[in-house]
């Protein structure tokens, strides 16, 4: 097959074959019970009682309590089931009476429907709507897991030493280096995955058979002098080593078939090993993943069936541990949530190892696995494999408006929030938009994927993770309530262990991508109530914003008056432009009580970070 239109065609589907979308046991779930449906301004809020064993939900909705119900879509462009509720219908028009059930979702799909439940939502009115936030500023704390940081996403190492003129006139290996230092200073990134680790420039086949990986070499060796940690992330596969050469994926013709010979593919994944030890050491080696292929799910990544796959992991695994079995190796790397269940269940009956499973998710929250990694290490006496979403963002869609938009900002926040106590890793795809995939960035803001511009200024899903980042100390709970609470605005609340200081971060957005520009009556206003302060003790308040006049550098650009590149001039005043302030609030005083209370505006998309510190 030649270089696919398919792949540049179809590449927003990102269902792949038909069964790649459905995880493989729902008809011995129950549907949840206790759906209820609340009226709301802008919305409908759905909530409902978790399911055990359930990965996810899916929502439901139609016009007449008999049906037809039909999956609720969101518009991000992947998978639709929610990892839990609440759920809040932004796309319902005010006024209009909605009818909803919910699906439990397992390793099978969707099971049957819950009972029915309706409500419509509200028109706004004069002044936002409001939403509470109770923080108890004396509870004891707890660990908040960093699933933000253990990874991030990127485009092939090998741009670390492109030596052409790059998308603007940049200096495309300067500017990719920089940006990895960036999500490592500010973001405190530790591990980056990258696809193409044996890419023609990186790995060559000698005339007789041996594998020659001077090119990885000056890739690795720049690499890891950023002081950053290899996902090593086994594809693609060498020219000389496919069953079909012209089967290739991307601008760059990455060779996505089957080996020709599967032995050759087992010594390639030896070799690399054994000269990766040889070069950096054995203990360091140990301590880096290495995962199998990338969406071997979607036709345009692999050109075999899943069994083939489950053939290409064992073989790599297997000369991966044949040379040091510390060395921790996992996929399926699959797209859409998919061949997770799959790949287990193969290990299972065949005694593979699999220290982790990863897969990937877009345009939504990512689903909760423990049930089915759970299940294996109890059926296997093995332990746990840990999960690792290798790849997640806001749209699995090259080009799209939505990646450089606020919008972006509080999905960042919502699915970390929702990722904190059934994921590993939730890494984002990806640092930099220095990426080549299906083309150069045409202009500076074109939907890249990248957190960073070309020019490495910082987009407003950037600064939603670095908010994240100064979170400070341990979490304390932080209890919203109110219209769209939980569901639309959500919060994370942290304290340090001397007392000194906590931390609060809401956000107010939604999944639903119709609203990209935003939505006044989904609009907040949020009283924040902290308890548990020495009463009459001072805080000094401290606040950041990202919203359409905050952290948002498009609207510093558009301002200027836009257009594809800027000149030096322009350039200089986004770099001064390229900050997010803290703004001072003041000082305030506990109450008799020992309480505080502090309101701000919360418009949709936006994000507040308050920090409250003794005077």
């Amino acid at each position: 097959m030649t270089e696919k239109s398919a792949a540049h065609a179809d590449w927003d589907s990102r269902i792949g074959k038909p069964s790649d979308a459905r995880l493989t046991g729902a008809g011995e779930l129950p549907p949840p019970g206790g759906l209820v449906a609340t009226s709301g301004t802008g919305l409908v809020l759905l909530d409902w009682a978790p399911v055990d064993g359930a990965l996810g939900y899916l929502v439901h909705r139609a016009e007449d309590p008999s049906g037809p119900f039909e999956p609720l879509d969101h518009l991000g462009g992947d998978v639709l089931a929610v990892p839990h509720p609440p759920y809040a219908d932004t796309l319902a028009e005010p006024g209009r009476d909605y009818h909803y059930a919910v699906a439990t979702w397992s390793d099978d799909g969707a099971g049957a429907l819950s009972d029915v439940a309706g409500a419509r939502a509200l028109p706004a009115g004069e002044e936002p709507a409001a939403v509470s936030v109770a923080v108890d500023a004396s509870a004891p704390t707890t660990e908040l897991p960093r699933v933000w940081n253990r990874m991030i996403g990127a485009e092939h190492f090998s741009l670390l030493v492109w030596d052409r003129p790059g998308p603007g006139g940049s200096d495309v290996a300067a500017e990719y280096a920089e940006a990895l230092g960036i999500v490592r200073d500010e973001l405190e990134v530790r591990t980056v995955r990258a696809h193409g680790t044996f890419l023609p420039e990186t790995v060559t086949v000698n005339d007789d058979g041996s594998f020659d990986f001077s090119g990885l070499d000056a890739v690795y060796d720049r690499f890891l002098d950023t002081g950053l940690k290899p996902v090593v992330e086994l594809s693609f596969m060498p020219k000389e080593l496919t069953a079909d050469p012209d089967y290739t994926v991307f601008d760059y013709k990455a060779q996505v078939s089957v080996p020709r010979d599967w032995d050759r593919w087992g010594e390639l994944c030896r070799a690399l090993t054994v000269h990766l030890q040889e070069r950096y050491g054995r203990d360091e080696v140990a301590g880096w993943e290495f995962e199998v292929w990338n969406e071997a799910n979607l036709e345009v990544f692999w050109n075999g069936t899943q069994e083939d796959y489950h053939r290409l992991y064992e073989i790599a695994v297997a000369a991966v541990k044949g040379v040091d079995d510390r060395i921790r190796v996992g996929g399926p790397s699959s797209a859409a949530a998919g061949w997770v269940g799959a790949l287990l269940e193969h290990c299972r009956k065949h005694d593979v190892p699999v220290d982790f499973v990863s897969t990937h998710t877009y345009g939504n929250a990512p689903l909760d696995f423990r049930p089915m990694t759970r299940a294996f290490a109890e059926a296997t006496g093995q332990p746990e494999p840990e999960i690792l979403w290798t790849e997640w963002g806001v749209t699995p869609t090259h080009f799209h408006p939505v990646s450089d938009s606020v919008f972006a900002a509080p999905f960042v926040l919502r699915g970390m929030k929702s990722a904190l106590s059934s994921t590993d890793c939730l890494a984002y795809w990806v640092a930099s938009d220095q990426f080549e995939e299906l083309g150069w960035a045409p202009r500076l803001f074109h939907g890249g994927f990248g957190l960073l511009t070309v020019g490495n200024l910082r987009k407003p899903r950037f600064w939603a993770l670095r908010l994240l980042t100064l979170l400070a100390g341990g979490r304390i709970t932080a209890e919203v309530t109110g219209d769209g609470a939980d569901a639309l605005v959500e919060c994370l609340a942290t304290r340090t262990e001397d007392s000194s200081s906590l931390d609060v971060l809401l956000w107010n957005g939604t999944l639903d991508q119709s609203k990209i520009a935003g939505a006044s009556a989904l609009d907040r206003r949020a009283t924040v109530t902290l308890t548990g302060l020495r009463p009459g003790s001072a805080h000094t308040v401290t606040s950041h914003r990202v919203d359409e006049q905050h952290g948002n550098i498009q609207a510093v650009w558009n301002e200027m008056g836009g257009g594809d590149w800027p000149d030096a001039e322009q350039w200089a005043a986004l770099r001064a432009a390229d900050r997010l302030p803290e703004e001072d609030l003041g000082t305030h005083t506990a109450d008799a009580d020992g309480r505080l209370a502090l309101t701000v505006e919360l418009p949709n998309p936006g994000i507040r970070h308050l920090r409250v510190a003794r005077a």
